[in-house]
């Protein structure tokens, strides 16, 4: 229950984990499904309970600090209805207008606070952030096909299409499923040369938990291929020095076949 103020215990407690989260590069996930990375989308739906995320404290913390455009806009759009509520609020979206580190972010929250958060105001900002999210995502994903054909006729470095490749599929909020289905067609990928793969795994650890088991399971049950095998072999040596952090039965089993 929320205070005079606005805010709640579980708010708070959801907001300085954020913090942690983006401090450790962790993606953030939906409250209650630790397998499901939070996007956009989940912002923007009000038939979502977002549980501790639907407090302002945490929305804040995700309009100003977080490193996607996407994701601190879903959020502004979902803090805006609650502007004007209490004096702390409407300073908190003050302060976040006036600090984060996306324009637009800092211009939908200006809008509203000249209009005294008036509803159609809000349902206009609404709008126009659900049409960036959806372009954005478009253009991410139009990179991300362009880059791969760059790396098959050999346009581009391997080094630098890994780099790009999580830096599209972060900024763009991709959902866990089809990041998994990505990496795991690299890995397994007869055209894709090794020097991708590995690069691949040593950038491993910046996947959610549940898409790296995925990974790993449809890795270590492919048929077997010159091109998989060496694959299989480091993913084996990997499983092994992290079996405590991935902490799923049968996942040992595997690593020493």
């Amino acid at each position: 229950m929320a205070n005079a103020l606005g805010i709640t215990q579980d708010g708070l407690r959801t907001a300085l984990k954020i913090k942690a989260d983006y401090r450790e590069h962790r993606p953030l996930v939906l409250p209650g499904d630790e397998t499901r990375m939070l996007i956009p989308e989940n912002l923007m739906n009000h038939n979502i309970n977002l549980k501790g995320f639907e407090d302002p404290l945490p929305l804040a913390m995700m309009a100003s600090r977080d490193p996607e455009a996407p994701m601190a806009l879903a959020a502004a759009a979902r803090l805006c209805p609650l502007g004007g509520h209490t004096k702390l609020i409407t300073g908190v979206m003050q302060v976040v207008g006036e600090t984060s580190k996306h324009p637009l972010v800092r211009e939908c929250l200006s809008f509203v606070s000249e209009h005294d958060f008036d509803p159609i105001t809000i349902a206009e900002v609404r709008r126009h952030a659900s049409r960036f999210i959806v372009k954005t995502r478009e253009q991410y994903t139009w990179a991300l096909r362009q880059n791969l054909q760059m790396l098959l006729e050999g346009d581009i470095a391997p080094r630098q299409f890994v780099s790009e490749f999580f830096e599209l599929t972060e900024a763009g909020n991709m959902r866990n499923d089809i990041r998994e289905k990505l990496v795991l067609s690299l890995l397994l990928s007869g055209t894709v040369r090794p020097s991708v793969k590995f690069l691949m795994l040593e950038n491993f650890d910046r996947l959610a938990k549940p898409v790296r088991l995925a990974i790993i399971s449809g890795v270590l049950k492919a048929e077997p291929t010159r091109h998989t095998e060496i694959i299989k072999e480091e993913l084996k040596f990997m499983v092994a020095q992290n079996i405590g952090e991935l902490g799923v039965p049968g996942i040992p089993a595997l690593a020493t076949n």
